[in-house]
């Protein structure tokens, strides 16, 4: 490898999302896990800096987030207060306003990041796009940092850029189905157009999925069921993490074209005659 190379290999690529940087591009989440330790453990192995809380099942201490507060360092963590479980774009709001009274509680004074989620659809889990864009216009006015969860539609990432979101978060496929990436065409462009981070969020199963994500070009991932329910969280959690970093490179370095026939890999001049 040339000297060239190696210092372009070791440049700093942060991921910057509402004017925060972050070394790391895979976001995870606190849901599912067997136990805190193992979680503890799983965040430990995947080196990322985002988490993603429901806030209403810290604010309810429901099962599985009994003394998840006190089980995160939040001065390591950013913590993303998601809106999970909220059906509607009124019901989205008044969540995220807890959600930024919850990040403040935990020492993250000026964090004013949210991840929208709004849901009607229990049996799918489908995000609706009409209660997701009434719910960000109204949170961007009141000064949140935005990152929306959407069906892979680029007309609807569109509008919520153009809104003020901070990132837009297009589902590979539904939410825990473990089959991948299955929006390929859609999320193709949207990464294409938007202005704002793509975090790909929801239905990635296994690394080479996360791979294929970020060699696509998408900025982050957002990875909680294939870590948290795999035979070995932590050590999914750190081939997660090894993913996301292969398919970063391979997006910047740029992939070997696609050609219609075979090309050989040796020269075919200078070869020694019979």
């Amino acid at each position: 490898m040339s000297d060239n190379l190696l210092k372009d290999s070791a440049k700093p690529d942060p991921l910057v999302i509402g004017g925060r940087r972050f070394q790391s591009r895979l976001m995870t989440g606190t849901g599912k896990y067997p136990s805190l330790a193992c979680m503890q453990a799983s965040l430990a192995s995947s080196g990322c800096e985002i988490v993603t809380v429901a806030v209403r099942r810290v604010q309810s201490q429901a099962a599985g987030h009994e003394g998840l507060m006190e089980a995160i360092d939040w001065q390591r963590i950013w913590m993303l207060p998601n809106t999970a479980g909220c059906a509607t774009a009124e019901e989205a709001i008044r969540v995220a306003r807890l959600g930024r009274e919850l990040a403040k509680l935990a020492g993250q004074e000026d964090n004013t990041f949210v991840k929208l989620e709004v849901i009607p659809d229990s049996r799918h889990l489908l995000p609706d796009p009409i209660g997701t864009l009434k719910a960000a216009e109204q949170l961007v006015k009141e000064g949140f940092t935005v990152l929306p969860y959407i069906n892979a539609d680029p007309l609807l990432a569109k509008h919520l850029e153009d809104a003020g979101c901070a990132t837009v978060m297009p589902l590979g496929s539904p939410i825990g189905s473990g089959q991948g990436i299955r929006n390929a065409a859609n999320i193709a462009l949207i990464i294409e157009n938007a202005r704002v981070p793509v975090v790909v969020d929801a239905g990635i199963g296994v690394p080479s999925e996360a791979a294929q994500a970020m060699e696509m070009g998408a900025d982050a991932l957002l990875i909680n069921s294939a870590i948290a329910l795999a035979g070995n969280p932590q050590a999914m959690a750190r081939a997660m993490a090894l993913a996301a970093e292969a398919g970063r490179t391979a997006f910047q370095a740029g992939r070997l074209p696609i050609r219609p026939q075979a090309s050989p890999s040796s020269p075919t001049s200078g070869r020694i005659g019979t």
